[in-house]
């Protein structure tokens, strides 16, 4: 593996696990109450966060999970914990509400003291363990590994790769003001809710995940992996039919 296809292997990866598009409504969601600069300077944060947290992996490897005794299963467990708590609240209407009760305060936060307060109730679960998953974490450590065979320069690109995909972080949670401006109100209530919904099934799928991998036989494969059954038996399916007379 040369140093340009482990940059790009590495960014395929991370960009694939971390989704920052596919997250662009969960944060237009968690920020249906700001102005468009708050907005975008909270979107600046969770960037930044996300950068300093994966390039700390990056450098030391599993080391922080392992100086506090933490396994992956483990992790996952917590976090699907977490996230199943902020998918409740959105399913059931509570985060707009929320949101709305501190939109009506007497005094209204400056665009960098709301961007502050929205980062701190946002960085847990939507910066960890949405963004930043086991999966980030993980795929990090093992191009950390890899970039060791190029010394200095691969870590130096490994990092770069990671700004990269956390200034994408940044490209597609700007154009929130515009999914916002398209739905509207009533249209926003209804994509966070069924959001809320998708975020719970993301939530049980985490800790059946965590279980599967800590225990034995607790939870069937087909469960903690779905539809990978599948794909392999219809690899295996055109495997025989392109080895056919």
């Amino acid at each position: 593996m040369t140093l340009a296809e482990f940059a790009i292997n590495f960014f395929v990866a991370l960009f694939a696990l971390i989704d920052p598009v596919g997250n662009v409504p969960l944060f237009a969601a968690a920020t249906v109450g700001a102005t468009a600069a708050g907005r975008r300077l909270t979107a600046i944060y969770i960037a930044v966060f996300a950068f300093v947290f994966l390039g700390a992996f990056y450098l030391t490897g599993l080391s922080l999970l392992q100086f506090f005794g933490i396994s992956m299963p483990a992790f996952r467990i917590a976090g699907g914990i977490l996230l199943l708590l902020l998918g409740l609240d959105m399913a059931r209407g509570d985060l707009l509400h929320s949101f709305a009760d501190a939109g009506t305060e007497t005094a209204p936060l400056s665009t960098r003291d709301y961007a502050k307060a929205r980062f701190e109730s946002l960085i847990v679960p939507f910066g960890i363990p949405l963004l930043i998953g086991p999966g980030a974490i993980s795929s990090a450590v093992i191009y950390a590994e890899e970039a060791h065979r190029f010394g200095a320069t691969g870590t130096a690109v490994g990092l770069g790769v990671i700004a990269a995909v956390c200034a994408l972080i940044v490209g597609a949670f700007w154009f929130t003001s515009l999914i916002s401006r398209a739905l509207g109100k009533i249209g926003m209530v209804i994509v966070v809710r069924v959001l809320g919904l998708i975020l719970c099934a993301m939530a049980i799928q985490f800790m059946l995940t965590g279980l599967a991998s800590s225990t034995i036989n607790l939870v069937r494969h087909d469960t903690a992996t779905p539809y990978q059954h599948e794909h392999r038996a219809s690899g295996q399916a055109g495997d025989a039919r392109s080895s056919g007379p």
